[in-house]
């Protein structure tokens, strides 16, 4: 196995168990959690499962959707969806809940940068997208509309219905969705892998500039 491939392995399960462990410390902070992550903790409400067996079920769900719109999953397509939600379980498992303001504030801060280090390092590491993000692209390619409109109507109707079924929504939610996009740009330049020359045989879909959120 050559050096760069061990390095983007690396990267890519690093990244992956550090998001599991970052949505794991927005839900201890308790001030709200990423869209995904909403409904992901409104449906474990309702169904009794554990948040992170709920974010591998719509994984897989949603890469049923990319059956239709002929997308292709790369090995960080699958891994992103069992990786992140074992560690995010795992994570819960040991983490205790935090109580008051001056703890939770700094405990979804940490969560949120954290959550923009582990996609720069995943995505830098060019294995293919994530689930979620390979549906947002390939709506965006089908429909003829803009990534941004896609991806705004997919986080809309995400958040809502997690919402809905009781998921948190809150500060955190906003900072967030603020925040999350400078980081990933940041991230994904400092942990960049440079591109296999012409010819190289190592597997590779997706590019990180092409990367506009996680998951």
């Amino acid at each position: 196995m050559s050096r760069e491939l061990t390095r983007r392995l690396v990267q890519l399960y690093a990244g992956l168990a550090l998001y599991g462990v970052s949505s794991a410390a927005l839900v201890r902070a308790g001030l709200g959690l990423e869209p995904w992550g909403v409904l992901h903790q409104g449906l474990a409400e309702k169904t009794g499962l554990t948040i992170g067996v709920v974010s591998i079920v719509v994984g897989a769900a949603v890469l049923l959707l990319w059956i239709p719109i002929r997308q292709r999953p790369g090995l960080g397509t699958v891994s992103n969806v069992v990786v992140i939600g074992v560690a995010m379980d795992g994570t819960l498992a040991l983490m205790p809940d935090v109580h008051g303001l001056a703890a939770q504030i700094p405990l979804m801060l940490a969560g949120i940068v954290l959550n923009g280090a582990a996609t720069g390092l995943y995505i830098a590491a060019r294995f293919g997208p994530g689930p979620r993000d390979g549906l947002m692209t390939g709506l965006h390619r089908v429909t003829g509309r803009s990534v941004r409109l896609v991806r705004t109507a997919i986080e809309v109707a995400v958040v809502a219905t997690g919402f809905a079924l009781g998921g948190s929504l809150g500060a955190g939610t906003v900072v967030y969705a603020l925040a999350i996009g400078p980081l990933v740009q940041l991230f994904l330049r400092v942990f960049a892998v440079p591109a296999p020359a012409a010819g190289s045989t190592v597997v590779a879909a997706g590019t990180p500039e092409r990367a506009i959120i996680p998951r």
